[in-house]
């Protein structure tokens, strides 16, 4: 499967999701949907960024764009993460990096002085079509949630 392109449809996928579903990205044509992509669960980073959508979650709900934080971590971590920080939105697994291949946000980092291939912080934005309409790298969590809702909003008018 070749990468998402922004202004293209983004190909149907299945994922595995907390509260034991399976999330096919067909069955929310007609929404759009937020995917969020963070390096590992209870991190510092990951943490506050997962506060902010679940802050911002009723305006999200508002315009009736669902969201699904995504790494690699297992079903098992992913309910315990949400749990402990109440998310209303589900986590989904990519374990096997399906879904950060397709959305290209495996990234050569620095770790402790070594390289390592981890998830480069991204989020993205598909359109009630199934359009990849908006698309952020190497995300900065301070006011990131309010920059996509406000994006959400322009799709809603």
């Amino acid at each position: 499967m070749s990468q998402v392109q922004l202004n293209q449809a983004v190909p149907d996928f299945t994922a595995a999701a907390t509260g034991d579903q399976t999330l096919h990205l067909s069955a929310l044509r007609g929404h759009p949907v937020v995917l969020y992509f963070y390096p590992k669960d209870d991190t510092p980073g990951c943490t506050t960024e997962g506060q902010d959508f679940r802050d911002h979650y009723a305006a999200f709900q508002a315009l009736d764009t669902f969201i699904f934080g995504v790494s690699r971590d297992d079903l098992k971590s992913h309910e315990k993460f949400r749990a402990q920080h109440d998310f209303p939105f589900d986590l989904l697994a990519d374990t096997d990096e399906t879904l950060c291949q397709l959305f290209g946000v495996m990234k050569l980092k620095n770790r402790y002085g070594k390289q390592v291939m981890g998830i480069e912080r991204s989020t993205f934005l598909i359109d009630r079509q199934g359009v990849l309409c908006r698309e952020w790298r190497d995300v900065k969590v301070p006011g990131h949630v309010a920059e996509v809702l406000a994006a959400a909003q322009e799709l809603a008018e």
